[in-house]
């Protein structure tokens, strides 16, 4: 144990931003855990506050500075302050100025020295260095998910340079994650009790990509976590493809791989071959057609997410329209919607022809009242269907305590859940459900009787 006097030091973790900082945070968690520190939820409890940050936006800088400050104010109790620790995205991107600006921080952490976080700690806390101390601890994977689905970072960083994007400055250059670590944290998960491998990256399709191995790419990394959660009857889902990444063998491994789940993610941004050559990026209506065409006829029954970017500067009323027009005559599952953000050190951002602010909201607007029309359209579908559902926790219904979960169908945290209002089951557990209504993104289900024998509707 690392004590404070006589008391365990406890840490508060707090997480803004996307998935790839809450793996962050979870491995940061982990080590301070195996160093004898321990958790807590509270801030009158805690010794320390680490801020995990998201820069990803200036409104997510501004979030995470106004966030930090706020936990400074809230750690002084009169007797003792506890310390705040800023880690990840925010650090990354601003270094050096951030000691200026914010007083009220003990230390920065980039988001690339996070696996020191344990000195770190006991530096601000006044504790003794842990000499000899490894991140690996003799090579243990280190994760502390408690829940029934996982996010597993296979790299990091990027080198597309999109005009509006800021991430290669924050995180660096692209770098794949060796699958040999991919594969044991995945073991380690599966032990566990997770049933759900949510894999993540900035650029996942070009995985192995910066290998020298030729056939390591990410179709033959999802054969090889297949063959690791198999034997657990578990899921694969990957994230964040771009439109190049969709090889033929890729879809294939998909198609014919029964782990990796027939849910595909490619954010497009937009479809106009203009707008796309302005923000650093390829492609055009006719050749996205082609490619959404082609994932449907290789992959029956698919279903599919993307990202519509509204207001990017030069855009014009006919090409906001345009992609308007795509995005209703593909159909897709689920859309996200981001209004044009400027951001200090993109190239977008010195262009001329920005879109006004009020059109740039009215165009985001529209966008998402149809991702809205589509999405609830696409979700009221599988009712009628019996499929299966891993169990995610427990809440407060309009009709009591119900289980809540999700289906193949349904990605963790962003896609909606299906709702159990009578059964027994715990968290991890995979559950047969008939599918009997739907509400927005939200689903209701009912467990199948014990001795029921059912066909997955996804497989």
């Amino acid at each position: 144990m690392t004590t404070l006097g006589n008391a365990v030091a406890n840490c508060l973790f707090v997480t803004l931003g996307c998935a790839k900082n809450e793996v962050d945070t979870d491995r940061m968690r982990a080590l301070l855990l195996a160093d004898g520190f321990a958790e807590t939820d509270a801030v009158d409890d805690a010794d320390v506050v680490l801020v995990n940050t998201c820069s990803f936006l200036a409104s997510a800088s501004a979030e995470s500075i106004e966030t930090t400050l706020q936990l400074a104010e809230e750690a002084k109790d009169g007797v003792r302050e506890r310390p705040i620790i800023m880690c990840g995205c925010l650090p990354s991107r601003y270094g050096q100025e951030l000691n200026s600006e914010l007083p009220e921080v003990a230390a920065f952490v980039k988001a690339e020295d996070e696996d020191g976080i344990v000195n770190v700690v006991r530096e601000v806390l006044g504790l003794p260095m842990s000499e000899g101390f490894s991140a690996a601890l003799g090579g243990r994977t280190l994760r502390t998910v408690d829940g029934a689905s996982a996010y597993v970072k296979i790299s990091e960083g990027c080198d597309r340079f999109c005009a509006f994007c800021a991430i290669p400055y924050i995180r660096g250059r692209y770098h794949s994650r060796p699958e040999a670590e991919i594969c044991a944290e995945a073991a380690d998960l599966m032990r566990g009790g997770v049933r759900e491998l949510v894999l993540i990256g900035q650029d996942t399709g070009i995985w192995g990509s910066d290998f020298p191995e030729a056939e390591k790419n990410l179709a033959w990394l999802l054969r090889k976590v297949a063959e690791v959660v198999r034997p657990y009857g578990g899921w694969i889902r990957v994230l964040y493809l771009q439109p190049e990444g969709m090889t033929d063998e890729l879809v294939a491994t998909i198609r014919d791989t029964p782990e990796v789940l027939p849910y595909i993610d490619i954010p497009i941004q937009h479809c106009n071959e203009r707008i796309l050559a302005s923000m650093g990026r390829s492609g055009s209506t006719q050749q996205l057609r082609e490619l959404f065409a082609r994932l449907r006829r290789e992959i029956p029954g698919m279903v599919l997410r993307t990202t519509g970017m509204a207001g990017f500067p030069g855009e014009t009323p006919e090409e906001a329209d345009e992609l308007l027009d795509f995005i209703r005559e593909e159909e897709f599952d689920y859309t996200s919607v981001f209004a044009y953000s400027p951001e200090e050190g993109t190239k977008a951002a010195s262009m001329a022809d920005q879109v006004p602010e009020d059109e740039k909201m009215e165009r985001t607007q529209r966008l998402v009242d149809l991702a809205e029309e589509l999405g609830f359209a696409a979700t009221a579908k599988h009712v009628g269907e019996r499929t299966k559902v891993i169990i995610d926790g427990m809440e407060e219904g309009e009709n009591g305590p119900e289980l809540i979960g999700h289906a193949w169908f349904q990605a963790p945290d962003c896609d909606g859940a299906v709702h159990i209002e009578s059964g027994e089951a715990a968290v991890g557990d995979v559950v047969t459900c008939d599918l009997v209504d739907a509400f927005c993104y939200e689903m209701v289900g009912e467990i199948v009787r014990d001795g029921v024998e059912v066909e997955d509707s996804n497989e």
